[in-house]
């Protein structure tokens, strides 16, 4: 935990100096737009589905079919995604400026923030590649018990990703360009967080190949749990998407100050919800596999209590000290008062759906353990039309800006949590 943590710090960080160095204007909205489509593809295909569809599939066959089968499913994964991943980077950059227009319609009317977003775009892509195959590596090494190296990983990116991104920011070469120093930063902080972890795959036995084998049955469950799930994982980046197009449309910094809100409730987030899924989906998948159903209830009970318990407290905190807690992270350098005020009312709206955030990280990775991934995929596109619908409602209708955004995420993240109990 004390290694997710140290990550969650470091990305806090990284906004910090973001928000100092550019403050809320044009350019910071222009890099959270355009980190935004390789975020939600980061959802679909590394971090969020992905390591749940691997690790259940990897879990499974280290139960019951030992190390070598395990380790050549990794290898046929790892071929499969170098292979569409380009794919889609070079898909990515080549149709950059019609997705950019598509999803921030609002930036057409603020002279060269549409472009900006566009180009920034285009340097981002490949992060989706470099963080889809760490996940992979970070399944494996979950898998095998090794949890401390992955956690690291993700603070490695973060560390490396601020450092790089400073020193080309602060290069009097970029001048006004610094914005793009950041986006490079990213880039070769997601890089960084693969590499570090093939070495220690390695010495636990694993030996990177190229193979692809298509009627592997494991690889056709990665894929069966894979679909599911993406969407699943990618529920709230969806979300997250459909409130910047809104948002869009607002003031100069809204969408900054929304991206501001947004990862002050993501770090306790990741560092419960994520670091208490991590270490009980492994036992889930093995439970399964065992057929002990028992032992699997028991367990993820232990997950749920331990993420309200840890969750509840947030929640209190995060509403009530909101505004201070807001100007002590991000009230320096160009970040205004007026700035701070609006992502503290941001805060206040997402602080309510914290706990479901929290348990959902929990909860949906179970259903694809126990081969149920249907369930969730069912919750999470109902919970994405009425994301859409309230959101309209509410910003359109009824005008309450960015408070109005982040209330309809948190509904539908309760909603969501709800509705897997229900099924459940």
């Amino acid at each position: 935990m004390a290694a997710i943590g140290a990550s969650r710090v470091l990305g806090l960080v990284r906004e910090i100096l973001l928000n100092t160095v550019l403050g809320a204007g044009k350019e910071l909205d222009a890099l959270i737009a355009a980190f935004r489509i390789p975020n939600l593809l980061r959802d679909l295909f590394a971090e969020g589905a992905l390591s749940t569809a691997f690790v259940t599939t990897f879990s499974q066959k280290l139960a019951k079919d030992g190390k070598d089968s395990a380790f050549r499913l990794a290898s046929n994964v790892n071929t499969l995604l170098l292979i569409v991943l380009s794919l889609i980077v070079a898909a990515g950059i080549i149709f950059a400026d019609p997705l950019v227009r598509l999803l921030n319609p609002g930036f057409a009317v603020v002279p060269g923030k549409l472009e900006l977003t566009v180009e920034l775009t285009r340097i981002l892509f490949p992060f989706i590649l470099f963080l889809s195959l760490a996940a992979v590596y970070m399944g494996l090494l979950n898998s095998l018990h090794h949890f401390g190296l992955p956690a690291f990983a993700s603070a490695v990116f973060n560390f490396i990703s601020i450092s790089v991104g400073l020193l080309l920011a602060l290069d009097p070469a970029f001048g006004h360009r610094s914005v793009y120093g950041f986006a490079i930063g990213v880039l070769v902080g997601g890089l960084a967080q693969w590499l570090v972890m093939v070495p220690r795959a390695i010495s636990l036995g694993y030996q990177p190949r190229w193979l692809f084998v298509w009627n592997d049955p494991g690889l056709k469950q990665v894929l069966r749990l894979l679909g599911p799930a993406s969407i699943g994982a990618a529920a709230v980046q969806v979300n997250v998407m459909i409130n910047g197009y809104f948002a869009s449309y607002l003031a100069d910094g809204s969408v900054t100050c929304l991206n501001n809100a947004f990862r002050l409730i993501q770090l306790p987030i990741g560092l419960f919800g994520v670091a208490v899924a991590t270490v009980t989906l492994p036992h889930l998948a093995r439970h399964a596999a065992m057929g002990e159903r028992a032992a699997l209830q028991e367990r993820l009970l232990v997950g749920i209590r331990q993420t309200l318990f840890l969750t509840l407290p947030a929640t209190i905190g995060l509403f009530l000290l909101a505004e201070p807690i807001t100007a002590s992270i991000f009230q320096y350098g160009r970040f205004s008062s007026e700035s701070t005020a609006l992502t503290a009312l941001a805060l206040r709206g997402y602080s309510l759906g914290l706990v479901s955030y929290a348990c959902m990280k929990v909860v949906a990775p179970a259903f694809s353990a126990i081969d149920r991934p249907g369930i969730p995929l069912r919750v999470s596109l109902t919970g994405i039309f009425i994301n859409l619908l309230l959101n309209y409602l509410l910003i359109r209708v009824y005008h309450l800006g960015i408070l109005g955004l982040t209330l309809t995420t948190a509904s539908v993240a309760t909603l969501n949590i709800l509705q897997l109990a229900w099924a459940s």
